[in-house]
């Protein structure tokens, strides 16, 4: 599958750099409910928007594609490889943000795979955080997408972690809404007060948030 492309067509209206002032929000918030680790990769970074605005001493962005759109500010650490196959340091980082990602491998034997490489890069205790579309909020919508294959919960992904050596420690069954085309977020300003208002989290959240930390 193209990917360049795909993500094209999928982002295509959508300001670049709005979408960047809204991940400056949430990549923050998000680093803070992991604890603020310092050593953070993103295995499945795409643009960038997330590790350049995580606010950590070192920051790593993986991802198979290389998009004409990335961004990765100069400190960031940028490879272009399967996160299978890419060269990581085991023991190394006590941060992983994994953001709408599992839901596009072809079964649950490469989720289980791929959370396990996670486990083995991370040092001991430290935090993982997968964010992504909830099934039970977002069906009817979920398969617009020409590349979700699988289907997750919050339950489930919390089971995964758990098999993966992972205790999960926050489970958020609903934080964003489910897509940029949504009504919110739509700029810095309202994300910044929607992620203060966790009762707008239960109203309009399609996607789950779930943090867990490394145990064996």
């Amino acid at each position: 599958m193209n990917f360049q492309r795909l993500y094209e067509y999928r982002f295509r209206g959508i300001d670049q750099s709005v979408r960047t002032a809204v991940w400056d929000e949430i990549a923050p918030f998000v680093h803070g409910l992991m604890g603020s680790p310092q050593t953070v990769l993103d295995p499945a970074a795409g643009r960038c928007e997330f590790i350049n605005a995580v606010p950590a001493a070192e920051r790593w962005a993986v991802d198979q594609a290389d998009y004409a759109e990335r961004d990765a500010d100069p400190g960031v650490r940028t490879m272009v490889a399967d996160i299978m196959e890419a060269d990581l340091p085991a023991d190394h980082f006590d941060g992983v943000w994994v953001s709408n990602t599992l839901e596009h491998l072809l079964s649950q034997e490469q989720t289980a795979a791929f959370l396990e490489r996670m486990r083995v890069a991370m040092t001991p205790g430290g935090r993982i955080a997968i964010m992504g579309p909830n099934f039970r909020y977002c069906a009817k919508e979920y398969f617009d997408c020409a590349d979700h294959t699988l289907v997750y919960t919050h339950t489930s992904i919390a089971e995964h972690l758990y098999a993966a050596g992972f205790e999960p420690e926050r489970i958020v069954p609903r934080f964003l809404p489910y897509s940029f085309r949504g009504r919110l977020p739509a700029s810095p300003a309202t994300t910044r007060l929607y992620l203060r208002s966790p009762l707008a989290w239960r109203l309009l959240g399609k996607q789950f948030l779930v943090i867990g930390r490394r145990t064996v």
